[in-house]
C-alpha cells in the first residue's frame, strides 16, 4: 500500500469473478465497479479489493479496519436449504465461500461491515435466514442495468435512522430478497410493498446490509461515511492495543 496515508481507515471489497477485455485481452477477471472504490475514498477511506481465493480470509482481516461485500450474482440456494427457482442465476461457489468465510470472521472480531444488495443477502442467509428467489416482475429490477428509484421508510431508533433519518430515496437493482430473518437481525427499512431494504445485527458496533445501492449515489456519501467513521474506530483501537503491548515488552 505504498503512499497509502496512514490515517485512513483500510476498508476490503469484495469482487467479481467474470469475463473481461481490456486493450487485446479477453480474459477471467476479478473485478469491482469503481463506484464502490469512489464511495470508499470519497468517505475518507483506502479501498483494498478482495478477490475470491482459497484460504486465508481471517489473517487478511487482520490488515483491515472495515468490509464492504459487494452487490453481485444470486447465491446458491442450496447455502439457506432451497431447490433453486428457474429464475434464479447459476451459482458462483467461490465467491459464495470466500464471501460467507470473511463475514464469519468480520462478524466474530466485530470488525464494521455494510452488505450491499447481494451483500446484505448473504449477512441474512450466514446467519440462518433465507430469500425469496423472485419478486414480481419489474418491482424492483424492470429493465437490465438500469435502478429502480423508490423510497425506503426506515425504523426509528435504528442505527440506520441515526444516518439517514427517517426515510431516504434509493437506488434498488434486485429481484430476490430477504424472507425469513437470520438470528440476531431485524429489518430496520422497507420499501412501499413491505420488502425488507436493510438490516442490522444487534449486538455489533455496525453491521448494517441495505438492499439498495448507495455506492452509487455520490450525492448521499451518508452510509459509507458511516462505516468509515466506525472503521476509524477500529483504527485507533488497534493503535492503542498495538502501543501498549510493545510498552509492556520493552518495560517488563
Amino acid at each position: 500500500m505504498t503512499g497509502a496515508d496512514p490515517r485512513r481507515p483500510l476498508i476490503g471489497i469484495t469482487t467479481y469473478q467474470d469475463d473481461a477485455a481490456w486493450s487485446v485481452w479477453h480474459q477471467r477477471a476479478s473485478l469491482a465497479p469503481q463506484t464502490y472504490v469512489d464511495a470508499v475514498v470519497r468517505a475518507g477511506g483506502t479501498a483494498v479489493l478482495l478477490p475470491p481465493q482459497p484460504g486465508g480470509a481471517e489473517h487478511l482481516l487482520d490488515a483491515l479496519d472495515g468490509l464492504v461485500l459487494a452487490g453481485g450474482p444470486d447465491l446458491d440456494p442450496a447455502r439457506y436449504a432451497a431447490a433453486a427457482d428457474p429464475r434464479t442465476g447459476p451459482p458462483h461457489h467461490a465467491r459464495d465461500e470466500w464471501e460467507s468465510a470473511l463475514l464469519r470472521s468480520a462478524l466474530a472480531r466485530d470488525l464494521p461491515l455494510l452488505g450491499v444488495c447481494r451483500g446484505m443477502q448473504l449477512l441474512n442467509v450466514e446467519l440462518g435466514g433465507t430469500l425469496l428467489q423472485h419478486l414480481p416482475d419489474g418491482s424492483h429490477q424492470k429493465v437490465p442495468a438500469e435502478f429502480v428509484r423508490h423510497r425506503v421508510e426506515v425504523a426509528g431508533g435504528s442505527r440506520l435512522a441515526g444516518v439517514l433519518g427517517a426515510d431516504a430515496e434509493v437506488s434498488c437493482y434486485h429481484h430476490q430478497a430477504v424472507d425469513r430473518l437470520g438470528r440476531g437481525l431485524r429489518p430496520t427499512a422497507r420499501a412501499a410493498d413491505g420488502t425488507v431494504e436493510a438490516l442490522e445485527l444487534d449486538g455489533h458496533r455496525f453491521a448494517l446490509g441495505v438492499q439498495w445501492h448507495p455506492e452509487t449515489d455520490p450525492d448521499d456519501p451518508r452510509l459509507f461515511r458511516a462505516l468509515i467513521a466506525r472503521a476509524t474506530d477500529t483504527r485507533a483501537l488497534t493503535a492503542h492495543a498495538l502501543t501498549a503491548a510493545s510498552h509492556r515488552e520493552t518495560n517488563p
